[in-house]
C-alpha cells in the first residue's frame, strides 16, 4: 500500500508539472527501454506550482521534487519548457532534491521582460535558488540552457559543477562569416514567417535521418506554439553569447552529455580554455537526447552529479 500510495504521489506531481506547460503535456518521446523505478521515500516537495519574481519584476514558475543533496537545477533550452525533463525528474528524485525551472517566457512564467538575454535568464535562476534551503547545488541546463547554467554560477557560490546538455560544443570555436550569414538568414526568417520556419528549423536540425518522425513532430508543433517574439529575442541573445567573462570567473567542473547529430565533438578545443573539461558523446541521438534515451541518459547525468559530489568532498578533505 506504501509503495502503492508513493507512485499515485509521483505520477500526480508529474501530471502539474504537465498541466503548467504550453499545451496539455510534453512532447512524447520514443518508448525508453526501461521505465523509471518508483521513488524509495516520499518526497519532502510534490511538484505544486511555486512562483517567484526575477530581478527585473517577472514571476518565474517552478516545481520541487523529491529530497537529499545536492539540489539539481534543470534548465530547459530554447523555446522548450520544464516538461522536457519529465523523465529525467522521475529518475533523480529518488537521490536528490530536484528544481524544474520555467524561464521568464517559457511554460507558465511571465512574459512582461523588456530585454531578453542570456545574462536575464541567469538571474531568473538565481532567484529561485535564493527560495532554497542551503546546501550544494548542480546546474543542469539544455541547449541554450547551458550558457544560462553559466550566468547563474557566477552568481551562486554554493554551486559545485554543471551540465550542459547539448551545450558548451562552441566554446572556442572560430567565427566564420559563413555561420554569421546563416544565422542572420535564420532570424529574417523566423521573423517572416515563424511557426514555418520552426518546423522546418526542427526537422532539419535536430534530429538524426534515422530518429522518430513522431518525435520530431511534436517537438516542432511544441516549438511552434512559443511566442515569437520571445524566441526571436532569446536566439539573437544567444547567437550573440559571450563564453569568455563567465568561463574566466568558472571555478566549478564543466561537463557536457552531447550527440554526434553535427560530427563528434572537438572536447580538446574545449579542455584548452576550460581545463578538466569533460565530454560525455551519445552517438547516434539527435538534441534531445535526454528524451529519446532517457535510461542511458540519466546513468551518464547521475555519473556527473556523483563527480561533482566525490570533487566536493575531496577538495574538503584537509588530509
Amino acid at each position: 500500500m506504501v509503495a502503492s500510495a508513493r507512485c499515485v504521489a509521483l505520477a500526480g506531481a508529474l501530471l502539474v508539472l504537465a498541466g503548467c506547460s504550453r499545451q496539455a503535456g510534453p512532447p512524447q518521446a520514443p518508448p525508453a527501454d526501461s521505465a523509471a523505478p518508483a521513488a524509495q521515500r516520499a518526497p519532502i516537495a510534490d511538484g505544486a506550482p511555486r512562483t517567484v519574481l526575477a530581478p527585473d519584476g517577472v514571476h518565474i514558475d517552478y516545481r520541487v521534487f523529491g529530497t537529499g543533496e545536492p539540489l539539481v537545477v534543470l534548465i530547459h533550452g530554447w523555446s522548450a519548457d520544464a516538461n522536457y525533463w519529465r523523465a529525467q525528474i522521475a529518475d533523480l528524485l529518488q537521490s536528490y532534491t530536484v528544481v524544474a525551472v520555467n524561464l521568464a517566457g517559457h511554460g507558465a512564467s511571465g512574459r512582461n521582460r523588456s530585454h531578453w538575454s542570456i545574462e536575464a535568464f541567469g538571474g531568473d535562476v538565481v532567484a529561485v535558488l535564493d527560495t532554497m534551503p542551503e546546501g550544494p547545488v548542480v546546474l543542469v541546463g539544455h541547449g541554450m540552457g547551458g550558457a544560462v547554467a553559466l550566468e547563474a554560477a557566477r552568481r551562486v557560490p554554493r554551486v559545485i559543477g554543471i551540465v550542459g546538455v547539448e551545450a558548451f560544443d562552441d566554446i572556442g570555436a572560430p567565427s566564420r562569416p559563413e555561420a554569421i550569414a546563416a544565422a542572420a538568414t535564420r532570424i529574417a526568417r523566423l521573423r517572416e514567417d515563424y511557426i514555418g520556419t520552426v518546423r522546418e528549423l526542427v526537422s532539419q536540425q535536430y534530429f538524426t535521418p534515422h530518429g522518430d518522425p513522431a518525435f520530431a513532430r511534436s517537438i516542432a508543433d511544441d516549438f511552434a506554439l512559443a511566442p515569437p517574439e520571445v524566441a526571436i529575442a532569446s536566439l539573437i541573445a544567444l547567437d550573440n553569447y559571450d563564453y569568455g567573462p563567465a568561463l574566466a570567473e568558472l571555478r566549478v567542473p564543466l561537463v557536457a552529455i552531447l550527440s554526434d547529430l553535427r560530427g563528434a565533438p572537438d572536447v580538446e578545443r574545449i579542455r584548452r580554455l576550460v581545463a578538466g573539461f569533460r565530454g560525455q558523446v551519445m552517438p547516434g541521438r539527435g538534441h534531445f537526447l535526454m528524451m529519446e534515451d532517457p535510461p542511458r541518459f540519466n546513468a551518464l547525468l547521475r555519473k556527473e552529479i556523483a563527480g561533482f559530489v566525490a570533487e566536493t568532498a575531496g577538495a574538503d578533505d584537509p588530509r
